[in-house]
């Protein structure tokens, strides 16, 4: 029996945590509860714990519930590695691989599909009543969800981005959570965090998952920081709904999610010096959001290339626009934007692609973003690391293409445009709207 609120999951009587930890941790916390039961002893009376998962792999055949504050569940490394990559690698080439899955402590999600997210989920936090459920932490661990599921598409199964499962699931309003150091891989929702106050999600490592980042419900004075991240064609790397002083600042958002960032509902928040790159149209969508701050971010706009995912789209045109903004008194300032397209794929064919659109909304101030739009002539290869970087590099001589940089839709009035689009490159009715053209070049 622990009675120094540490434990460690290699050293506790009940179960075996190679076979399933959920069993082991789902032990570790009742007795964590059956001897913290004084509320006010000295000044205290339950500090939580902490339980400690040595780097090894750790099955997971059990949903862990917690529902108690200030608990520590942290690992010896996030041990993530493209699992991606290797499932489309031929498997008569797997033997000359260094390694095959992905490492550090590392949780090994075996549950069954869950009907819901919730039930789906390794690590589900629920509790109800008051205070809310504060201070519960998750570091330095990896959650590899194993496998993806065949879609009926005949998409080779490993690139469906679905099997019902969920890395960890917050059902309940919560305080001060922190999230830092984790990996998450091949999961259909990595993270998923309703009714949030003063959460901290830093410095993870998150992507070929088929939903990174969820915030639903609502809340607060939350941060996204540092995080390395990217969804699936089917889903979100970053969302967001009904949040208010929301922080969304340096993370490197990868290709492929349908959406780098989705605001829907979001307020008083800040959206800047993050690297966003997709392939799609409709990379940050605000919707429905005003007083939100976008800026010093920078939006690549490229094509797929590598050959497994070639074909694949949100299904969106390209008079979309890279963001797209409806809502009220927002503020677009600063930003680099790279679109680098070949002609030929642009949809529907023969259009100009829409780089800002301010689709509805008033008060919305648009300033000083630079566009800079290029011709490539797609290519695809079958490693993904290096069609990725040839497709980064290769671009320096292409010529450039007629975009609008900023379209100001009929429904919109009462917004400013400056400096961000010559007279040619902005569509706005002046009328009823502020503009000033950027200078052209003679």
């Amino acid at each position: 029996m622990s009675r120094t609120n540490r434990y460690d999951v290699t050293e506790w009587p009940v179960g075996d945590p190679f076979d399933d930890i959920g069993e082991v941790i789902n032990s570790i916390i009742a007795d964590i509860r059956a001897r913290q039961t004084a509320t006010d002893e000295n000044d205290g009376g339950k500090p939580g714990a902490v339980i400690s998962l040595p780097p090894g792999d750790y099955r997971l055949r059990t949903q862990v519930r917690i529902d108690l504050s200030f608990l520590r569940i942290e690992g010896s490394g996030h041990g993530f590695t493209s699992s991606s990559i290797r499932f489309n690698v031929p498997e008569d080439e797997w033997a000359q691989l260094h390694e095959l899955w992905p490492g550090g402590s590392r949780v090994l999600v075996d549950l069954p599909a869950g009907a819901d997210e919730r039930a789906g989920a390794a690590f589900l936090v629920e509790r109800e009543g008051s205070p809310r459920i504060s201070s519960v932490e998750f570091s330095g661990f990896c959650i590899d969800g194993l496998h993806f599921a065949a879609d009926g598409s005949g998409r080779h199964p490993e690139n469906s981005y679905l099997n019902g499962r969920t890395g960890i699931h917050v059902a309940s309003a919560n305080d001060s959570f922190r999230i830092t150091g984790m990996g998450f891989v091949y999961l259909e929702h990595a993270l998923t965090i309703h009714n949030a106050d003063a959460l901290s999600i830093h410095d993870n490592f998150i992507a070929e998952c088929g939903n990174c980042i969820e915030l639903r419900g609502w809340g607060q004075a939350s941060k996204v920081t540092d995080n390395l991240i990217g969804a699936g064609f089917r889903g979100h790397s970053i969302y967001a709904e009904n949040h208010g002083g929301l922080l969304v600042t340096a993370n490197n958002v990868f290709p492929r999610g349908a959406s780098s960032v989705r605001f829907e509902g979001v307020t008083r928040s800040s959206l800047t010096n993050n690297r966003l790159h997709s392939f799609y149209p409709g990379m940050v969508v605000l919707a429905a959001s005003s007083e939100v701050l976008v800026g010093s971010n920078h939006f690549l706009r490229d094509h797929e290339p590598w050959e497994p995912f070639v074909g694949t789209d949100n299904g969106l045109d390209d008079t979309f626009g890279l963001l797209r903004v409806s809502g009220n008194d927002n503020s677009v300032i600063g930003n680099h934007f790279s679109e680098v397209l070949d002609p030929a794929s642009i949809r529907p064919a023969g259009a100009t692609p829409v780089i800002i659109r301010v689709a509805e909304g008033e008060g919305n101030y648009i300033a000083s973003n630079h566009v800079v739009a290029r011709e490539v002539r797609s290519a695809t290869g079958g490693s993904a690391f290096e069609a990725q970087v040839e497709a980064l590099l290769s671009t320096e001589e292409a010529r450039r293409i007629p975009v609008t940089a900023v379209l100001v839709d009929t429904a919109s009035t009462g917004n400013t445009v400056l400096d961000s689009g010559t007279e040619a490159q902005v569509r706005i009715d002046p009328t009823v709207n502020a503009f000033r053209a950027t200078p052209g070049i003679p």
